[in-house]
Protein backbone atom coordinates (compact mmCIF):
# COMPACT_ATOMS: atom_id res chain seq x y z
CA UNK A 1 0.00 0.00 0.00
CA UNK A 2 1.30 3.52 -1.04
CA UNK A 3 2.51 5.77 2.06
CA UNK A 4 0.22 8.47 2.37
CA UNK A 5 1.47 12.21 1.25
CA UNK A 6 1.72 14.92 4.01
CA UNK A 7 -1.14 17.54 3.06
CA UNK A 8 0.89 20.30 2.74
CA UNK A 9 -0.70 24.29 2.96
CA UNK A 10 1.16 27.01 1.07
CA UNK A 11 -0.05 30.30 2.61
CA UNK A 12 1.07 32.85 -0.53
CA UNK A 13 1.74 32.16 -4.68
CA UNK A 14 5.36 30.59 -5.03
CA UNK A 15 6.94 30.43 -8.15
CA UNK A 16 5.19 27.89 -10.44
CA UNK A 17 8.32 25.39 -10.70
CA UNK A 18 8.11 25.01 -6.99
CA UNK A 19 4.39 24.59 -7.19
CA UNK A 20 4.20 22.42 -9.51
CA UNK A 21 7.47 20.17 -7.94
CA UNK A 22 5.58 20.11 -4.86
CA UNK A 23 2.17 18.98 -6.27
CA UNK A 24 4.72 16.39 -7.42
CA UNK A 25 5.82 15.49 -4.18
CA UNK A 26 2.98 16.61 -1.23
CA UNK A 27 -0.66 16.60 -1.18
CA UNK A 28 -0.19 20.11 -1.96
CA UNK A 29 -2.95 22.90 -1.58
CA UNK A 30 -1.81 26.10 -2.91
CA UNK A 31 -2.78 29.47 -2.36
CA UNK A 32 -3.45 31.04 -6.04
CA UNK A 33 -4.94 34.40 -5.44
CA UNK A 34 -1.98 34.90 -3.38
CA UNK A 35 -4.06 36.79 -1.34
CA UNK A 36 -2.59 37.08 2.14
CA UNK A 37 -4.54 35.04 4.83
CA UNK A 38 -6.17 36.00 7.31
CA UNK A 39 -5.66 34.81 10.67
CA UNK A 40 -8.57 32.73 11.05
CA UNK A 41 -8.15 31.17 7.72
CA UNK A 42 -4.35 30.63 9.20
CA UNK A 43 -5.76 28.88 12.22
CA UNK A 44 -8.12 26.68 9.82
CA UNK A 45 -4.44 25.63 7.77
CA UNK A 46 -3.04 24.76 11.18
CA UNK A 47 -5.69 22.51 11.96
CA UNK A 48 -5.54 20.99 8.89
CA UNK A 49 -2.34 20.81 8.17
CA UNK A 50 0.78 18.27 8.34
CA UNK A 51 3.33 20.63 6.86
CA UNK A 52 2.49 24.70 6.91
CA UNK A 53 4.76 26.50 4.32
CA UNK A 54 4.13 30.39 5.69
CA UNK A 55 5.74 33.50 4.70
CA UNK A 56 6.95 36.64 6.40
CA UNK A 57 3.36 38.25 5.90
CA UNK A 58 1.75 35.25 8.34
CA UNK A 59 2.10 35.37 12.03
CA UNK A 60 2.33 32.10 13.47
CA UNK A 61 2.03 32.90 17.12
CA UNK A 62 0.87 31.28 19.96
CA UNK A 63 -3.07 31.61 18.73
CA UNK A 64 -2.60 29.96 16.09
CA UNK A 65 -0.47 27.45 17.30
CA UNK A 66 -2.75 26.52 20.18
CA UNK A 67 -5.31 25.70 18.13
CA UNK A 68 -3.05 23.61 15.97
CA UNK A 69 -4.41 19.77 14.85
CA UNK A 70 -1.85 16.75 16.12
CA UNK A 71 -1.39 16.18 12.49
CA UNK A 72 1.19 19.63 12.28
CA UNK A 73 4.48 18.73 12.77
CA UNK A 74 6.19 21.16 10.84
CA UNK A 75 6.17 24.66 9.98
CA UNK A 76 8.52 25.14 6.90
CA UNK A 77 8.86 28.98 6.53
CA UNK A 78 9.82 30.13 3.11
CA UNK A 79 11.81 32.65 3.70
CA UNK A 80 15.14 32.96 6.39
CA UNK A 81 13.77 35.50 9.32
CA UNK A 82 11.69 33.23 11.65
CA UNK A 83 10.37 36.24 13.88
CA UNK A 84 6.82 35.85 12.12
CA UNK A 85 6.66 32.52 13.87
CA UNK A 86 6.50 31.78 17.86
CA UNK A 87 9.30 29.01 17.50
CA UNK A 88 9.79 28.37 21.18
CA UNK A 89 5.47 27.93 21.48
CA UNK A 90 6.10 25.57 17.99
CA UNK A 91 8.88 23.91 19.80
CA UNK A 92 6.92 22.87 22.80
CA UNK A 93 4.07 21.39 20.88
CA UNK A 94 6.31 19.24 19.05
CA UNK A 95 6.61 21.02 15.50
CA UNK A 96 9.90 21.49 14.06
CA UNK A 97 10.65 25.00 12.57
CA UNK A 98 12.54 25.26 9.23
CA UNK A 99 13.53 28.08 7.47
CA UNK A 100 16.07 29.06 3.86
CA UNK A 101 18.81 30.48 5.23
CA UNK A 102 22.08 31.30 2.58
CA UNK A 103 19.87 31.37 -0.79
CA UNK A 104 18.98 34.95 -0.36
CA UNK A 105 22.53 36.09 1.09
CA UNK A 106 24.00 37.36 -2.35
CA UNK A 107 20.31 38.95 -3.55
CA UNK A 108 20.33 40.67 -0.50
CA UNK A 109 23.84 41.99 -0.24
CA UNK A 110 23.65 43.68 -3.99
CA UNK A 111 20.03 45.41 -3.18
CA UNK A 112 22.25 46.52 0.20
CA UNK A 113 24.95 48.02 -2.06
CA UNK A 114 22.43 49.60 -4.29
CA UNK A 115 21.09 51.58 -1.40
CA UNK A 116 24.70 52.29 0.07
CA UNK A 117 25.63 53.89 -3.65
CA UNK A 118 21.87 55.43 -4.70
CA UNK A 119 21.49 57.42 -1.44
CA UNK A 120 24.64 59.47 -0.95
CA UNK A 121 24.89 59.69 -4.33
CA UNK A 122 20.80 61.04 -4.08
CA UNK A 123 19.83 58.83 -7.37
CA UNK A 124 16.32 59.07 -6.38
CA UNK A 125 16.20 63.05 -6.47
CA UNK A 126 17.54 62.31 -9.77
CA UNK A 127 15.46 59.89 -11.29
CA UNK A 128 12.40 61.99 -10.32
CA UNK A 129 13.71 65.18 -12.07
CA UNK A 130 14.04 63.01 -14.95
CA UNK A 131 10.66 61.88 -14.94
CA UNK A 132 9.18 64.92 -14.28
CA UNK A 133 11.26 66.47 -17.39
CA UNK A 134 12.28 69.15 -15.19
CA UNK A 135 16.27 68.81 -16.14
CA UNK A 136 17.84 72.05 -17.49
CA UNK A 137 21.20 70.63 -17.92
CA UNK A 138 24.75 69.70 -16.63
CA UNK A 139 26.14 72.13 -13.60
CA UNK A 140 28.97 71.68 -11.95
CA UNK A 141 27.37 72.49 -8.60
CA UNK A 142 24.02 70.94 -9.01
CA UNK A 143 22.81 67.39 -7.38
CA UNK A 144 25.76 67.38 -5.64
CA UNK A 145 26.05 64.00 -3.40
CA UNK A 146 28.49 62.37 -1.76
CA UNK A 147 31.51 59.47 -2.51
CA UNK A 148 31.53 56.14 -0.47
CA UNK A 149 35.08 55.23 -1.28
CA UNK A 150 37.20 56.13 1.84
CA UNK A 151 34.10 56.51 4.00
CA UNK A 152 33.62 54.33 7.53
CA UNK A 153 30.78 51.11 6.83
CA UNK A 154 29.30 49.91 10.53
CA UNK A 155 27.62 47.01 10.13
CA UNK A 156 25.18 45.53 12.70
CA UNK A 157 24.65 42.02 12.58
CA UNK A 158 27.86 40.47 10.79
CA UNK A 159 26.54 36.85 9.54
CA UNK A 160 26.03 35.54 6.01
CA UNK A 161 24.74 39.18 4.83
CA UNK A 162 26.34 41.33 6.65
CA UNK A 163 29.58 39.41 5.26
CA UNK A 164 28.33 39.78 1.84
CA UNK A 165 27.82 43.63 2.63
CA UNK A 166 31.12 43.89 4.29
CA UNK A 167 32.87 41.89 0.74
CA UNK A 168 31.16 44.25 -2.10
CA UNK A 169 31.79 47.36 0.29
CA UNK A 170 35.44 47.07 0.77
CA UNK A 171 35.92 46.95 -2.85
CA UNK A 172 34.08 49.77 -3.82
CA UNK A 173 37.35 51.42 -0.92
CA UNK A 174 35.03 51.66 1.84
CA UNK A 175 36.30 50.72 5.86
CA UNK A 176 34.43 48.11 7.42
CA UNK A 177 33.50 48.32 10.84
CA UNK A 178 30.91 45.65 12.99
CA UNK A 179 29.14 44.94 15.86
CA UNK A 180 28.29 41.47 16.32
CA UNK A 181 27.04 38.88 19.27
CA UNK A 182 29.95 37.40 18.56
CA UNK A 183 33.26 38.15 17.33
CA UNK A 184 33.69 36.50 13.82
CA UNK A 185 36.56 34.29 13.26
CA UNK A 186 40.10 35.30 12.69
CA UNK A 187 40.27 35.23 9.17
CA UNK A 188 37.10 36.65 7.95
CA UNK A 189 38.19 40.05 9.70
CA UNK A 190 41.39 39.31 7.86
CA UNK A 191 40.38 39.17 4.89
CA UNK A 192 37.42 42.18 4.98
CA UNK A 193 39.92 43.68 7.08
CA UNK A 194 36.84 44.46 9.55
CA UNK A 195 37.46 46.16 12.62
CA UNK A 196 35.51 44.69 15.36
CA UNK A 197 33.53 47.10 18.24
CA UNK A 198 31.84 45.82 21.26
CA UNK A 199 30.40 48.82 21.69
CA UNK A 200 27.02 49.49 19.36
CA UNK A 201 27.18 53.18 21.01
CA UNK A 202 30.68 54.02 20.25
CA UNK A 203 30.55 52.41 16.70
CA UNK A 204 27.53 54.19 15.87
CA UNK A 205 29.34 57.63 16.84
CA UNK A 206 32.09 56.83 14.41
CA UNK A 207 30.89 55.98 11.26
CA UNK A 208 29.65 57.72 7.70
CA UNK A 209 27.18 54.68 6.82
CA UNK A 210 25.36 52.14 9.00
CA UNK A 211 24.07 49.30 8.06
CA UNK A 212 21.36 46.56 9.49
CA UNK A 213 22.04 43.06 9.37
CA UNK A 214 20.57 41.42 12.17
CA UNK A 215 17.49 39.24 12.83
CA UNK A 216 14.60 40.57 14.38
CA UNK A 217 14.33 38.88 17.86
CA UNK A 218 13.05 40.69 21.46
CA UNK A 219 16.35 41.70 21.87
CA UNK A 220 16.95 43.52 18.47
CA UNK A 221 13.42 45.26 18.56
CA UNK A 222 14.56 48.67 18.28
CA UNK A 223 18.18 48.07 18.45
CA UNK A 224 18.64 51.49 16.89
CA UNK A 225 16.29 53.57 19.26
CA UNK A 226 15.65 57.42 19.44
CA UNK A 227 18.98 57.27 21.94
CA UNK A 228 21.17 55.25 19.82
CA UNK A 229 20.29 57.02 16.24
CA UNK A 230 21.40 60.52 18.12
CA UNK A 231 24.58 59.09 18.60
CA UNK A 232 25.02 59.17 15.07
CA UNK A 233 26.87 61.90 12.98
CA UNK A 234 24.37 64.67 10.83
CA UNK A 235 26.43 63.62 7.96
CA UNK A 236 25.88 59.44 8.05
CA UNK A 237 23.58 57.36 6.13
CA UNK A 238 21.64 54.72 7.30
CA UNK A 239 20.28 51.50 5.44
CA UNK A 240 18.05 48.97 6.48
CA UNK A 241 17.57 45.68 4.40
CA UNK A 242 17.16 43.81 7.86
CA UNK A 243 13.42 44.04 9.26
CA UNK A 244 11.98 47.24 9.66
CA UNK A 245 11.01 46.95 13.79
CA UNK A 246 15.08 46.80 14.49
CA UNK A 247 14.83 50.81 13.81
CA UNK A 248 12.79 53.05 15.68
CA UNK A 249 10.86 54.12 12.38
CA UNK A 250 9.55 57.34 14.17
CA UNK A 251 12.67 58.90 15.81
CA UNK A 252 14.26 57.80 11.92
CA UNK A 253 11.85 60.08 10.59
CA UNK A 254 12.18 62.74 12.92
CA UNK A 255 15.74 63.20 12.26
CA UNK A 256 15.88 63.04 8.83
CA UNK A 257 12.98 65.85 8.70
CA UNK A 258 14.99 67.84 11.26
CA UNK A 259 18.54 67.64 9.29
CA UNK A 260 19.96 65.45 11.92
CA UNK A 261 20.78 62.46 9.62
CA UNK A 262 21.94 62.80 6.05
CA UNK A 263 19.83 59.87 4.42
CA UNK A 264 18.52 56.64 4.33
CA UNK A 265 17.62 53.74 2.10
CA UNK A 266 15.29 51.12 3.74
CA UNK A 267 13.68 48.10 2.31
CA UNK A 268 11.79 47.34 5.01
CA UNK A 269 9.63 48.83 7.65
CA UNK A 270 8.15 48.64 10.86
CA UNK A 271 4.52 48.50 10.15
CA UNK A 272 4.59 47.09 6.82
CA UNK A 273 3.30 47.74 4.36
CA UNK A 274 2.16 50.72 5.65
CA UNK A 275 5.13 53.19 5.79
CA UNK A 276 5.21 56.54 7.45
CA UNK A 277 3.72 59.32 5.31
CA UNK A 278 6.31 62.04 6.76
CA UNK A 279 9.02 59.30 5.56
CA UNK A 280 7.73 58.83 2.43
CA UNK A 281 7.73 62.61 1.51
CA UNK A 282 11.28 63.38 2.76
CA UNK A 283 13.85 63.64 0.19
CA UNK A 284 16.55 62.09 2.12
CA UNK A 285 15.16 59.25 1.61
CA UNK A 286 15.12 55.95 -1.03
CA UNK A 287 12.18 53.94 -0.41
CA UNK A 288 11.97 50.01 -1.39
CA UNK A 289 9.08 47.64 -0.92
CA UNK A 290 10.63 44.84 0.23
CA UNK A 291 12.54 43.20 -2.58
CA UNK A 292 16.00 42.45 -0.62
CA UNK A 293 15.72 38.78 -2.20
CA UNK A 294 13.31 39.33 -5.02
CA UNK A 295 15.19 37.41 -8.03
CA UNK A 296 13.58 34.58 -9.49
CA UNK A 297 17.12 32.91 -9.03
CA UNK A 298 16.47 33.32 -5.34
CA UNK A 299 12.94 32.70 -5.04
CA UNK A 300 13.34 29.27 -6.68
CA UNK A 301 15.76 28.19 -4.14
CA UNK A 302 14.32 29.26 -1.25
CA UNK A 303 11.37 26.99 -2.73
CA UNK A 304 13.85 24.06 -2.95
CA UNK A 305 15.01 24.55 0.32
CA UNK A 306 11.33 24.30 1.52
CA UNK A 307 11.09 21.23 -0.29
CA UNK A 308 14.27 19.46 0.79
CA UNK A 309 13.39 20.66 4.31
CA UNK A 310 9.75 19.20 3.87
CA UNK A 311 11.02 15.40 2.30
CA UNK A 312 13.96 15.33 4.95
CA UNK A 313 11.68 15.72 7.71
CA UNK A 314 8.73 13.24 6.22
CA UNK A 315 11.61 11.13 5.56
CA UNK A 316 12.17 10.70 9.14
CA UNK A 317 15.04 12.59 9.69
CA UNK A 318 16.26 15.97 11.26
CA UNK A 319 15.69 18.66 8.20
CA UNK A 320 18.84 20.89 7.32
CA UNK A 321 17.33 24.33 8.42
CA UNK A 322 15.78 23.69 11.42
CA UNK A 323 15.38 26.46 13.56
CA UNK A 324 15.56 25.72 17.74
CA UNK A 325 14.46 28.30 19.96
CA UNK A 326 18.25 28.53 21.17
CA UNK A 327 19.46 29.96 17.85
CA UNK A 328 17.44 32.71 17.90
Amino acid sequence: MPKKRPLVVVTRKLPDVIETRMAELFDTRLNVSDRPMTQAELVDAAKTADVLVPTVTDRIDSGVLSQAGEALKLIANFGNGVDNIDVETANNRGIAVTNTPGVLTEDTADLTMALLLAVPRRLSEGLKVMEAQDWSGWSPTWMLGHRISGKRLGIIGMGRIGQAVARRAKAFGMSIHYHNRRRVHPSAEEELEATYWDSLDQMLARMDVVSVHCPHTPATYHLLSARRLKLLKPEAYVVNTARGEIIDENALTRMLLAGELAGAGLDVFEHEPAVNPKLASSERVVLLPHMGSATIEGRIDMGEKVIVNIKTFMDGHRPPDRVLPSML
